[in-house]
């Protein structure tokens, strides 16, 4: 059997990159297709990797301005030659499901959320723009085009996986497919669970605006409580402007350093509607409560009164008071701990090659009509 890897574009690093890295750990010999490879920023992950870049690397500026070439991604992607493979397994958040594979082999896609700027954010993301006006008033016909592109090349995956129960529901909802849940990896074996706790409330995420950072910065301008705040992003410089001194911005950080802020929060605040959240379940793993907002991936990962609580409503309002309600000493951090190793990668890593080769052998038989032999 032999498999080829399509991720969106290795460019940044984050949840959908560590899905691609337990792939590649699950199959290390095979090459990932992608759109763009930025060495400098992902060789530390992917050094020993093949990497086979669609032809969008060779035009002007597209490491750094990837997304100007948004019309032309999903032929990048039609244009790759997988004839060789017998299993294309793709981790996908935008149009790397366009890619076309053989009709006998088969294509299996790892479903992060259905394309966002193209269904359920399209109005924000056009909203939020920072482009001048005339980009924007031709953004909605390309996002129409590109939403049909999206639609079909959904028509030709073989078989969805998706990363939550709130995923698969998206994905029925816009490609009108069906979906088994495959819970994404933890590597919760970084983390571990700390004897002191200081006073400070912690947030790991990128700074986009559907992060909904600036809902935790006004709740705790008015709470008057520390906050520090891990991740690089767009929004970055507003939330800083909008911050009070007691909001501390880390930037980016050592994964290391990173897991010791983990261990030593008193909570984990996730105000944003996530597709599953693995910011959240590490810091479960280091036995630290969450306090989330109910939606989303979210409510599937956090058990309530046990390894967090949920504020109802998307506002600082909401979540100040839920902040003001949350008595951390309620809280078992070896609990907490235990129910974050559900998650582990190693499982996600068994799980998903008994899946990739179970359907891989129902679909050699079915292709072969050998299911119809005595």
């Amino acid at each position: 059997m032999k498999i080829a890897l399509i991720h969106d574009h290795l460019n940044q690093f984050g949840g959908a990159e560590r899905v691609l890295l337990n792939m590649r750990a699950i199959w290390p010999q095979s090459p990932i297709y992608t759109l763009i490879y930025d060495e400098k920023k992902m060789g530390k992950w992917f050094k020993d990797s093949q990497i086979i870049e669609s032809f969008i690397k060779k035009l002007p500026a597209s490491r750094k301005h990837f997304k100007w070439y948004l019309p032309l991604m999903p032929a990048a992607f039609e244009q790759f030659n997988l004839s060789q493979y017998d299993v294309v397994l793709s981790s996908v958040s935008g149009l790397a499901k366009s890619v076309i594979v053989n009709p006998e082999a088969l294509h299996i896609c790892y479903c992060h959320t259905p394309t966002r700027y193209l269904w359920s954010d399209t109005h924000s993301y056009t909203e939020e723009l920072h482009q001048p006006w005339l980009v924007k008033k031709l953004l909605p016909p390309l996002l129409t085009y590109l939403r049909m592109c999206d639609y079909n090349a959904a028509q030709r995956v073989d078989i969805f996986l998706a990363n939550s129960q709130f995923v698969a529901r998206r994905i029925k909802k816009y490609y009108r497919r069906e979906a088994q849940v495959l819970y994404p990896p933890v590597e919760t074996s970084q983390f571990s669970i700390s004897k002191e706790i200081d006073k400070y409330f912690l947030i790991v995420s990128r700074l986009r605006p559907y992060k909904r950072v600036d809902i935790a910065v006004r709740a705790f301008n008015k709470l008057g409580l520390p906050l520090k705040i891990i991740g690089v992003g767009e929004e970055a410089e507003r939330l800083r402007k909008l911050a009070k001194p007691n909001i501390e911005f880390l930037g980016a950080v050592s994964d290391e350093l990173r897991n010791k802020y983990y261990a030593r929060a008193r909570a984990f605040i996730n105000p944003q509607e996530e597709d599953f959240g693995i910011t959240a379940v590490e810091a479960m793993a280091a036995g630290r409560p969450v306090i989330a907002y109910r939606s989303g991936g979210a409510v599937e990962s956090i058990v309530d009164e046990i390894t967090g609580t949920f504020f109802e409503e998307q506002s600082w309002e909401a979540l100040a008071d839920a902040v003001i309600r949350f008595d951390e000493k309620q809280f078992d951090p070896q609990v907490i701990r235990a129910h974050a190793q559900k998650f582990d990668s190693q499982q996600f890593r068994i799980s998903l090659q008994n899946i990739v080769e179970k359907e891989w052998e129902k679909f050699y038989n079915y292709s072969r009509g050998y299911e119809n032999r005595n």
